[in-house]
This record gives structure tokens, C-alpha cells and sequence, in this order.
């Protein structure tokens, strides 16, 4: 879609996951000043990361989280969490293992399993219930190939955010049946309406079995800087990091850097960080309510599960005669709307588009104006 829309002038984005938000001035400056004073920062850090970045990200774990690690041992830096589910993907998936997924997901998480050699096994969310996980389908959906499941959290491309309950009962899945779980937890910090984020690194049980994947690139706007990191035993990441070894040797140390410098910013309280942060999920949260009262005035053309976390909606569409592409591809040409179609996102994506709320407020007006016109023929 991005490609299509490239050679269409004029076109309002609702689709990739961009903040509209620069990376701030903060982290900025301190790359400026290490460019010109650091002569390590253009040269390949340690293959695990910057030793002052994992000892930062420790005490981040810590203060968040309230879960000690280790960072020498259990703390990798990747090139954004993408590379390192990528290369965990590839540590821990053999040919034919089956690995589970909810669905709808993250494409880019489908076609990480099929990377490895690995089958896709899908189950339904519950989407009338707020896309809730069906403990039970994915109960009904092991075999004796089960090798993994895949838990991403806040969810892309839902906005769901997963009970504490309901996690629990898939990490007692995992250890009844010795399962792998690669959990995406990039939005952990963008949920809203007072909803706790549980994150399954608090499962002390589950250590042993876990790949927990972060990223700067939402929390901080660094989308292009590509840092990102693994929290994990240190069984699983010394074999992590061979893969990541072949597939990048290091994350770019000057986007290591610059990540060491937003959790220097960031100390719980009032640091330019946290400040930063907050004005994010604030602003994040209006564009949300501008998204869902738009949306009300299209039940003609959609319906939608009000999401809870991250900066997705995933409206299913009323108009009958009508698949995922066909409507992109119909707003992106005839109202010069950019969404993405459901139907990468597994099965149960087609019949919906997903909306990102990350463009400003301007252009989120803008853009469900364009809609609302194009949708007045279908009333």
C-alpha cells in the first residue's frame, strides 16, 4: 500500500505506525555532542550492546517493572524489536514447528515464523469482546508440533491490551506444554482509561521460556534510529545473539547512543524523558478520541471495538460486497485516504482495515472528512 500510495498526490496517511512526533531535542543533542567528541560512536559497539545501555535498561526493567536482570547476561541491544523477534524467531524455530498466534496480529510476526521454516497456527480473538484471547481455542489449537506462541501487547493491529488474567493462563499453557513464548511488549507504555499493562516478564516461572522484545521507537518517536532490545534468560540469549551476530553483528552504535541517552532522560519522575513521554500518551489519547467519535458517525461503513493501547483501530467493515483491498484501495484512490488492509494480518483480518491515530490532529480531522464525503453514497 505504501508503494501505491507513493504515486498518489495528496494523500492523507492513517496507515503505517509513525508518530507524527520528532525524536526530541534531548536525545538529539546528545548524539550531536557525541559525534563530535565520541569517536566510538561511528565504530561497531560489543555485540550485545553498549555495556552502559543494557546496565540502562536494567534499571529501566527495574523501575517499571519492578523485575531484576542482569544486564551482562540477560539484556541484548537489536536493530528495533522487528530484528530481535526476527532473530529469536530464528534461535528457537525449527523446520515444521508450529507456533501460535492470535488473530488478527502483526503481519510482520507471521512472516517472522515463516522465516524460520516455521508453520503460522492462528487463533481468533474474541473481537465482540474487545478482541479478548480465547484461552480455549488456544488450548484446542496445540499439537504435539507446538513449539511456540506469539503475545503482542499493547496489540497491533487491535489496540487491545490483554488481561492479567488472560495471560497468566496462556504462560500456564506454555508451561505445561514447555512452549517458547516471544512476547512483543514495544507498547507497554501506551495504554489508556487507567488500564494496566501486565507484562509477562512478571511471571517468574515463565524466565526460562521467554523472549521479551522492547523498542525506543515508539516511546521515543525513533522509528528510523532502529534500536530496540531483548530481555531473556541467559541460556536463550547467548544462542539469540548468534543470529543476531549473522544478521548485524551490532545495532548501530549511534542509535545506541541516542537510546542511552533517553533512559539517562528518564528516571521515573520528572526527567525530560518522563515529561516527554507523558505529553506523548496525552496527545496520543486526544487523537484516540478524535478516531473513535469520527468513526461513530461511520457506523454505515464500519463498526469497531474502542482500543485501549497503542495507536491502532481495527474497524470492521459494514458494506457488503467489499474485502480489505478493495476498500483501501477504493479510499486511497477515490478519497486519497491511506489505511491498510486486514487481510495481512492473519484470517480473521479480512473485513476490516486497520487506522493508525499517530498523523496529528489536523490531519486526522482532515482525513475521516475525506471519508465521511466519500461514504455519503453508501447511506
Amino acid at each position: 500500500m505504501p508503494v501505491l500510495a507513493s504515486k498518489v498526490k495528496g494523500c492523507i496517511s492513517l496507515g503505517q505506525g509513525i508518530p507524527s512526533f520528532a525524536t526530541p531535542p534531548f536525545i538529539r543533542e546528545a548524539v550531536i555532542k557525541g559525534l563530535r567528541h565520541n569517536d566510538a560512536i561511528g565504530k561497531y559497539s560489543l555485540q550485545p550492546g553498549l555495556p552502559a545501555l543494557r546496565e540502562a535498561v536494567a534499571r529501566r526493567f527495574q523501575q517499571t517493572k519492578g523485575i531484576a536482570i542482569d544486564p551482562e547476561k540477560e539484556v541484548f541491544i537489536s536493530c528495533g524489536a522487528m530484528e530481535c523477534i526476527a532473530a529469536g524467531m530464528a534461535t528457537i524455530i525449527e523446520r515444521g514447528d508450529e507456533v501460535l498466534i492470535p488473530s488478527p496480529n502483526y503481519s510482520s510476526h507471521i512472516e517472522q515464523v515463516l522465516f524460520a521454516e516455521g508453520i503460522p497456527v492462528f487463533v481468533p480473538l474474541m473481537e465482540k469482546e474487545g478482541w479478548k484471547l480465547d484461552i480455549q481455542g488456544f488450548r484446542k489449537a496445540l499439537t504435539k508440533k507446538t513449539k511456540a506462541m506469539v503475545v503482542c501487547n499493547p496489540m497491533n493491529p487491535t489496540g487491545a491490551v490483554f488481561s492479567e488474567e488472560d495471560l497468566r493462563a496462556l504462560a500456564e499453557i506454555a508451561l505445561e506444554r514447555d512452549l517458547f513464548v516471544v512476547a512483543d511488549e514495544a507498547y507497554d507504555f501506551l495504554v489508556y482509561d487507567d488500564t494496566p499493562h501486565f507484562s509477562l516478564a512478571s511471571i517468574p516461572e515463565l524466565k526460562k521460556k521467554l523472549l521479551a522484545c522492547y523498542s525506543f521507537s515508539k516511546m521515543y518517536c525513533m522509528t528510523g534510529w532502529r534500536v530496540g532490545y531483548m530481555v531473556a534468560s541467559s541460556r536463550i540469549v547467548d544462542q539469540v545473539l548468534k543470529v543476531h551476530d549473522a544478521f548485524a553483528i551490532c545495532a548501530p552504535t549511534i542509535s545506541q547512543y541516542a537510546a542511552l541517552a533517553a533512559l539517562q532522560a528518564t528516571n521515573g519522575q520528572d526527567g525530560e524523558g518522563d515529561r516527554f513521554i507523558r505529553e506523548l500518551v496525552s496527545a496520543l489519547d486526544s487523537r484516540r478520541e478524535i478516531t473513535c467519535s469520527r468513526l461513530n458517525r461511520l457506523s454505515h461503513l464500519f463498526s469497531y471495538q474502542r482500543p485501549r493501547g497503542a495507536y491502532y483501530v481495527f474497524p470492521r467493515i459494514g458494506l457488503p460486497g467489499f474485502s480489505s483491498v478493495d476498500l483501501s484501495l477504493r479510499l486511497l484512490y477515490e478519497a486519497k485516504v491511506i489505511t491498510v488492509p486486514g487481510s495481512g494480518f492473519g484470517p480473521t483480518g479480512e473485513g476490516h482495515i486497520r487506522l493508525s491515530f499517530g498523523a496529528t490532529e489536523q490531519e486526522l480531522e482532515k482525513a475521516f472528512d475525506r471519508i465521511e464525503e466519500w461514504g455519503i453514497q453508501y447511506k
